[in-house]
């Protein structure tokens, strides 16, 4: 059963890549002032704010697409 090794092995790649990505999340959420970057949305009702980072969203798709990219080249 070669192919359940491999299946196994990968879904245990992409869980440590995800839990890398929400540590790298984490400690990005803890530094000052990126809430107030251009392009950002707040919202502020009563008992609620909403903070939609317009430009932060576009610079992490960028730099996700050219990871994902390169990475499927040099597995390719």
């Amino acid at each position: 059963m070669p192919n359940l090794e491999v299946l196994a092995r990968w879904m245990v790649i992409i869980g440590i890549s995800i839990a890398v990505l929400g540590g790298i999340l984490w400690l990005l959420s803890r530094i000052p002032g990126l809430s107030s970057l251009p392009g950002t949305i707040k919202i502020e009702g009563s008992g609620f704010t909403c903070i939609i980072p317009l430009l932060a969203m576009i610079v992490i798709s960028v730099v996700l697409t050219v990871i994902l990219n390169l990475a499927g080249r040099l597995f390719k």
